[in-house]
């Protein structure tokens, strides 16, 4: 959230965005310019787009060589017993109380420390200093948000070969092609259905806990073996 302009009510702020007069029948094309931006909304946007071409591919049957699963949970896909280190990139709530009662070994990386609770800090990494824990970690769970925020690759170039990888969250609702070759195992996304009553609730201030399954079924893509 710190790194999302302020409101965009003066030029210099205004211009770090599309413009949202305009930005209804911009080309494709001209939108996945800014997948490099340093904009986050702008990434976002871009990165919107991708997962909506992406979900065009799929309803024309044009997938590649990989397994799709529809109202999956990607931690139930994720391999992570008790005897492998887990490193977690990004505060996820649910992966965090999915290891919590789990014990064994794990870390959690993130830029804001402030979003982890009191007995969550002692697995506490800061993202600065993450990359002999990203490197020693036996599975890696990474949010969909590395996309927006470039911090992916640097994350999959620091991991193990051997390790287990998934990306997730709705961000991360893509081909999944690029992030397979990088060593991601599972990918876990969501694919909108009702994109007008989808886009109904987020006017009105709703966030995924209102639209995931019923607007927003997850989804799973997982590696072929």
């Amino acid at each position: 959230m710190k790194d999302i302009p302020q409101a965009v009510c003066c030029p210099s702020s205004a211009g770090r965005i599309f413009d949202p007069v305009k930005v209804y029948g911009i080309p494709a094309a001209e939108v996945l310019t800014a997948l490099t931006s340093s904009e986050p909304i702008k990434a976002a946007v871009a990165i919107a787009a991708l997962n909506a071409l992406s979900a065009v591919c799929w309803e024309r049957e044009l997938a590649g060589d990989y397994r799709i699963r529809m109202d999956t949970d990607a931690l139930d896909v994720v391999r992570m017993p008790v005897d492998r280190s887990v490193a977690v990139i990004g505060a996820f709530v649910p992966v965090l109380r999915k290891l919590k009662a789990r014990g064994g070994r794990w870390w959690v990386i993130e830029q804001d420390p402030q979003t982890l609770r009191g007995d969550e800090m002692r697995h506490f990494i800061s993202a600065d200093e993450s990359r002999e824990t990203i490197a020693a970690a036996d599975v890696l769970i990474i949010t969909g948000v590395t996309l927006v925020n470039h911090t992916l690759e640097p994350i999959l170039a620091a991991a193990r070969a051997d390790a287990e990888i998934a990306v997730i969250g709705p961000t991360a609702s893509l081909l999944p092609d690029a992030l397979f070759a990088r060593g991601v195992r599972v990918v876990g996304g969501v694919r909108v259905k009702k994109p007008d009553e989808l886009l109904d609730v987020l006017a009105a201030g709703g966030s995924g806990y209102h639209f995931f399954d019923k607007l927003a079924p997850r989804m799973v893509i997982e590696k072929p073996s």
